[in-house]
């Protein structure tokens, strides 16, 4: 078992099994809400509906569910499995959905490989789900699985695997001709593979302007020309061309575009080399391309190359399409996903890839240059502008084709809709993930014995975020690597502390900040032999590692008391933790968690102004509130109070952000409470608060996280002259790595 396969079983086996769960919408607390909710309330939605079928879009979640369902007779590229082993992809299918256009999908695995049967199960789906999405199906079932089903249903069907394919490489494939200045109806196309992507492909570019004699297919038995009978079937004889060629060689040659969805290898060296001048290659087999971007530019340093992968530039990658144009169909209440939708998704992703990159996402790809040229043809997955982009365009191809059944009156105002529509959370941190990737550190992992630490690290280096050094005991640590299976952690740099050769040199710099604070010459002697937070701080402090991690074996503040003995505050800065809370969709910062215990007014002021330059480093615009129990003066606060004093404090200096205060928690959040206050400085819900107190921070962000259902990131230690971050002792692996990132972007450009 490899690393990879021991961590992605570890991942889906942990906590709750697999990727996803319901949650109810509406609180179901007491008797009144079950009455609403079920009997007798619900008698009336139904009825309602009964009367006009229509408004199943307004009292349930059709509107915004679609079904991604599959048979497993083509998962991945892994061929046959079933519907069952299937199942992990189709969870992986409905995540996506959710994280990239928030649209609620639910995986259904129809156990059967007969297309009368599963037609069967499929069509009496349209009462339940928005929309159906057909996920690994093999081909030619497929072609005729997804034509009856849109004959059959008044919602939208759409095979993935084929047009969401479709539609990125036609992204692609418009930008790339115009970079190379040729038109769609004079390329000469050549595609290797016949499934379901490729014929998808083929009838795509033909319909945006390629001409049908001009594009070759080519199977597993050569070209598919006119007059061919072997290996045919209606969908390839569609495509079956007059020419002489008979071989893939053959048909490459003087070829200006070639597309694969094939093998790895299915493209030599030599085809490329006899391709016409700034050749376009789409080598898009996963998980190896037909040939490498390297082995394209060994031979033709003018070719514009893209592939499957994350690897390499210009990635065709279906997360681009499918989430945004099923959002888009559903906003409209389309009955089907047209030619038309298909075609404005392409034409919006290449415009997309042709406008300015934002600075945060371009930051992020450090080292690529996301600037509209021959390495980027095709927007990054993460660019948050994809979703207000391409649903748009699909909406409003609904609308002047004819399918939409509820037409956007207000499209600025849709537009706006779509951009609040996500929690920028996922995206921040991929965005702070990229630029952590372009400019690696070293990363000190000081608790470097313990399983979790030893894979963190792993995950840590193969994410590509730098070099991983684990702080502990060579033995102990090949001990619990043996034991856990871990062989290609064998290379992971490790530090005993007590041999190290940089001991001694650690020792006299520690000695010389402590001797007039207590501490006589053997007590730092073992400071720095026995405790390896010490260690791993001195490390950083000394120039021998960008950042370090710490946490999961001690509690915060004594590993907070150790670090602090080697690393000052930043001058002009106050310590402080702040928690980043992910919860219903929304993105909360909570300051000061874990230093201030009873924060004087003027310390107050310090952590907002401070937490709110970190939230703006991190790409959020903070709207911060100063809480209290007292809201405005109700009930009354006493004359003096700190957080009203730190509210005049942040006055006078004239802080660069939005404030006010004092006010309690609901009504920093809630809108609906905030209107109440007109005179209010916040324009939206805040999304920084700062606590009074040690004790409401912390405890508020722990019961968030164990009771209110949200995700806690952090404490994040800022505050701090180099970058060091301290987990919770409850952190997973992958928690561990998340602070690991956050510690090294802390690092860049200190």
């Amino acid at each position: 078992m490899s690393d990879l396969e021991r961590e992605a079983l570890l991942m889906h086996a942990s906590g709750r099994p697999g990727k996803i769960e319901v949650t109810p919408t509406k609180p179901m607390t007491t008797q009144r809400d079950l009455s609403l909710a079920y009997s007798p309330g619900v008698a009336f939605p139904c009825l309602h509906i009964a009367r006009d079928p229509s408004l199943a879009y307004d009292y349930t979640a059709k509107g915004n569910l679609v079904a991604v369902i599959s048979n497993g007779t083509a998962v991945l590229g892994l061929g046959d499995l079933g519907a069952l082993a299937g199942k992990p992809v189709m969870e992986g299918k409905a995540v996506l959905f959710k994280r990239f256009a928030d649209v609620d999908a639910i995986d259904l695995e129809v156990d059967t490989k007969d297309v009368e049967e599963f037609i069967n199960c499929v069509r009496f789906l349209g009462p339940t789900f928005g929309g159906i999405n057909l996920e690994d199906i093999k081909a030619p079932e497929c072609f005729i699985i997804e034509s009856r089903l849109r004959e059959m249903m008044d919602i939208p069907v759409f095979h993935d695997d084929q047009h969401g394919t479709a539609i990125i490489a036609t992204a692609g494939l418009m930008n790339a001709l115009d970079l190379t200045g040729r038109t769609l109806g004079e390329v000469k196309v050549v595609v290797n593979g016949a499934g379901a992507a490729a014929i998808a492909c083929v009838e795509l570019i033909k319909a945006v302007g390629v001409r049908h004699e001009n594009v070759t297919l080519c199977d597993t038995k050569g070209v598919i020309w006119q007059g061919r009978t072997e290996g045919m079937n209606q969908w390839k004889s569609a495509h079956a061309v007059p020419t002489q060629a008979r071989t893939l060689t053959e048909a490459m040659k003087g070829a200006d575009v070639f597309m694969g969805l094939s093998v790895k290898g299915a493209v030599t060296p030599e085809m490329i080399a006899e391709m016409a001048p700034r050749p376009i290659i789409f080598a898009m087999a996963n998980p190896d391309p037909e040939i490498t971007p390297e082995e394209v530019k060994a031979v033709r340093s003018d070719a514009i190359v893209a592939t499957g992968r994350s690897d390499y530039p210009n990635q065709i990658n279906n997360v681009l399409g499918f989430p945004y144009i099923f959002r888009g169909a559903l906003d409209v209440r389309a009955r089907t996903i047209n030619e038309a939708m298909k075609i404005a998704a392409a034409r919006a992703i290449a415009r997309l890839a042709r406008e300015d990159v934002p600075d945060e996402v371009d930051a992020a790809y450090a080292g690529r240059r996301l600037r509209y040229g021959p390495e980027y043809i095709i927007p990054v997955p993460f660019d948050p502008r994809l979703i207000a982009a391409i649903p748009l365009a699909v909406a409003e191809a609904a609308m002047a084709s004819g399918v939409a059944r509820k037409p956007i009156v207000d499209i600025e105002a849709y537009r706006k809709q779509l951009s609040a529509r996500l929690d920028p959370t996922a995206a921040s941190l991929q965005v702070i993930a990229e630029k952590v990737r372009a400019n690696p550190c070293r990363m000190v992992f000081a608790e470097g014995e313990e399983e979790k630490t030893i894979r963190a690290a792993l995950a840590f280096r193969n994410a590509g975020y730098g070099t991983p050094v684990l702080l502990g005991r060579e033995d102990k640590i090949a001990e619990t690597m043996k034991r856990i299976g871990l062989s290609a952690a064998d290379d992971l740099e490790i530090v005993n502390a007590r041999i190290s050769p940089r001991r001694e040199h650690y020792i006299d710099v520690l000695y010389r900040r402590l001797q007039r604070k207590g501490h006589l010459l053997r007590d730092v002697q073992r400071l720095v032999n026995q405790e390896r937070n010490v260690f791993g701080a001195l490390m950083v402090a000394e120039g021998d590692a960008h950042a370090m991690i710490t946490g999961i074996t001690r509690n915060y503040w004594q590993a907070f008391d150790d670090i602090k003995r080697v690393i000052d505050p930043a001058e002009g800065e106050v310590l402080m933790g702040l928690n980043m809370v992910v919860a219903r969709g929304r993105t909360v910062f909570m300051a000061d968690t874990t230093v201030h215990e009873t924060p004087t007014a003027e310390q107050i002021a310090d952590i907002a102004t401070q937490a709110a330059a970190k939230v703006r480093k991190l790409g959020y615009e903070p709207r911060v509130a100063l809480l209290s129990f007292s809201t405005f003066g109700n009930p009354a606060s006493h004359p003096t109070g700190r957080v009203r004093q730190a509210v005049e404090i942040l006055d006078r200096r004239g802080a660069d952000f939005e404030y006010d205060g004092e006010m309690g928690a609901d009504v920093a959040l809630d809108p609906e409470l905030l209107s109440h206050f007109p005179f209010c400085r916040l324009k939206g819900p805040a999304n920084v608060l700062v606590m009074p107190g040690l004790h409401s921070a912390n405890i508020s962000s722990k019961l968030v996280q164990k009771l209110g259902g949200g995700t806690v990131i952090g404490p994040i230690l800022t505050g701090l002259s180099r970058p060091i971050q301290i987990s919770s002792m409850d952190a997973s692996a992958n928690d561990i790595v998340n602070m690991a990132v956050l510690a090294c972007y802390d690092a860049i450009g200190r």
